[in-house]
């Protein structure tokens, strides 16, 4: 047996957790061309490098089919119900920081915060006929902070890519989605809500707590803890 690090398989998120954990004494790396999906680990012993979408790596951590994973806190807390009964945070990477957040027409002069959203969510539904749209692929998250915040009369229409589009598109209304700078959603005309922001994410490296671990597994596990200096 052997623990199974799961880590995004392509991109700057891959080579900023290969620089985090060579910064730390070990090598991560592709076994063989850009192409292939195999990897390799040097420095410690009994670690395999699997490499997965940053989408996949929170379904294999509660699956239990790897042990740890590298994704961003967005995502696993998206995909996984009690997301926090199926993995443990082990250390924040400081990088692949995102804000996840509402935004709305830049025009909505008298739409600031999420009251405002509510009360023109329902004004909107009396004019149309229908509910206000939100375009997002964060279902779980926005419908409970919309929740948990007394927004109502909206509906989440499902959007996989360019969601700050949609609103120019006619597709949606307001949009609820990942930003870093601000720049797409002020390219677009749209503003964040002042108390819209849902989360914070960032690359996390997280500790499946349905994989099996045999006595061998759980002293690979303590060396790669001490020597990645987590607490």
């Amino acid at each position: 047996m052997s623990i199974k690090l799961g880590v995004p398989s392509k991109g700057r998120l891959m080579e900023k957790t290969f620089d985090w954990f060579g910064e730390r004494g070990i090598t991560l790396g592709r076994a063989g061309s850009d192409r292939e999906y195999a990897g390799r680990v040097e420095g410690i012993e009994g670690v395999e490098l699997v490499l997965l979408s940053a989408g996949e790596i929170p379904r294999e951590l509660a699956a239990g089919r790897i042990h740890l994973g590298v994704t961003g806190t967005d995502l696993v807390q998206e995909k996984l119900a009690n997301w926090d009964q199926q993995v443990e945070s082990l250390a924040e990477m400081g990088f692949g920081h995102a804000d996840l957040i509402i935004a709305v027409p830049a025009c909505w002069a008298d739409v600031d915060g999420l009251d405002d959203l509510d009360a023109a969510a329902a004004l909107f539904r009396a004019r149309h006929g229908f509910r206000l749209r939100i375009a997002t692929k964060y279902h779980r998250l926005v419908r409970d902070f919309l929740r948990d915040n007394g927004v109502a009369d909206y509906q989440l229409v499902d959007s996989q890519g360019a969601t700050e589009g949609t609103v120019a598109n006619e597709t949606a209304e307001a949009i609820a989605d990942i930003t870093s700078t601000g720049d797409t959603l002020r390219a677009n005309h749209l503003k964040i809500l002042s108390d819209g922001l849902i989360l914070r994410s960032q690359a996390t490296l997280f500790r499946s707590r349905k994989a099996q671990l045999t006595d061998d597994d759980r002293r690979v596990l303590g060396a790669l803890v001490e020597r990645l200096k987590i607490d």
